[in-house]
């Protein structure tokens, strides 16, 4: 047993309270009355009393008073099994975490816009479950498909460049995953028929194998793919992070000493955008948003994910309350006196 409101049960301790408090009264005024008469001219006076209806009627004044106290604590007494259904869309986010995400050609990187945009986005979501899939040569799940925004938060707040070993970038990687993960969710969930997409912010520098295979995989989930790009067409030099300290030691540069400059690069983004039935957005300045894909979210259609069971205390606190209340009705309908018979 459990109480959904276990404060109200220092109630209870009124009720031995009040039951010392009627005693004290009682014999403070049997004490009083003895002054002016005697026990037997009282009794006299009071023959149609009926001593053991009042105690049983403060008996049950007191029973009926405690259910009522333990009905207001909620008891909780076995399980019952309840069902809901949830609506949305399963939305997979994919992040680029390679280390040309960290070029400040957008501020304060690549990255961290990504990552405040994501952010925006999640707390205009209602119900949606949302993932996070974290890439670069290589893919992870960061994140499962979850209503738990609080914790989304917390997984997207530690992606970082420094998490996965490989510093490129491989779509093939992260749509892979993707299928993986919305593959099992239907297997899961086999009567559910959530919209799925599957949304890819990167900027757009691809350097694994060709994805088409992968592409067809998930257009025959009915997953609808959008791209970000983030980043601008001039670029930037991409800054070079000491692992220990934090701190940036110069700019990131190739196997001949050069500086490597990153920009922006559109065409593979759109590619993918275009074959997953999605839209491509760009984020180029401080004040792009999601705005656009917020929008074409908002026009899917919110169908059932799925029927879900799960079982739960039973709150008894009508049955409990109801012997409460007939405590106190037979309490107030029994005498005090007993009935007189008429003489004739």
């Amino acid at each position: 047993m459990i109480w959904e409101n276990p404060v109200y049960l220092w109630l209870l301790l009124l009720i031995p309270v009040l039951i010392a408090a009627s005693i004290y009264m009682r014999q403070r005024i049997k004490k009083l009355r003895q002054g002016y008469f005697s026990e037997h001219l009282f009794k006299e006076l009071h023959s149609n009393r009926w001593d053991a209806g009042a105690r049983a009627k403060s008996i049950l004044l007191y029973i009926g008073m405690a259910f009522l106290v333990l009905a207001l604590a909620g008891p909780k007494i076995g399980t019952e099994v309840r069902e809901i259904k949830r609506q949305g869309i399963d939305l997979m986010i994919a992040l680029d975490i390679s280390r040309s995400m960290l070029t400040e050609d957008v501020r304060p990187n690549r990255l961290e816009k990504a990552k405040f945009e994501i952010l925006r986005m999640i707390d205009q979501l209602q119900g949606d479950r949302v993932g996070l899939i974290v890439f670069t040569g290589h893919a992870f799940l960061q994140s499962p498909l979850t209503t738990d925004y609080s914790a989304f938060r917390m997984y997207l707040d530690i992606a970082d460049t420094d998490q996965m070993p490989s510093g490129t970038t491989n779509f093939s990687e992260a749509i892979r995953e993707a299928h993986v993960v919305f593959q099992a969710e239907r297997e899961r969930e086999r009567e559910g028929n959530a919209a799925r997409v599957l949304l890819l912010i990167s900027d757009g520098e691809d350097h694994g194998p060709d994805f088409t295979q992968q592409l067809n995989q998930l257009a025959a989930q009915d997953v609808i793919i959008y791209t970000v790009g983030i980043g601008t067409r001039q670029g930037g030099m991409i800054p070079s992070i000491d692992p220990r300290s934090g701190r940036q030691t110069g700019f990131h540069r190739d196997r001949e000493g050069n500086i490597v400059t990153s920009r922006l690069e559109p065409a593979t983004l759109q590619q993918i955008a275009r074959a997953g039935n999605g839209l491509y957005y760009e984020i180029q300045r401080g004040s792009d948003r999601l705005d656009g894909f917020l929008s074409q979210l908002s026009d899917l259609e919110r169908r059932d994910f799925a029927t879900e069971q799960f079982s739960d205390y039973k709150n008894q606190y009508q049955i409990v309350g109801l012997f409460g209340l007939v405590f106190l009705v037979v309490a107030i309908a029994l005498p005090r006196h007993k009935t007189q018979k008429s003489i004739i």
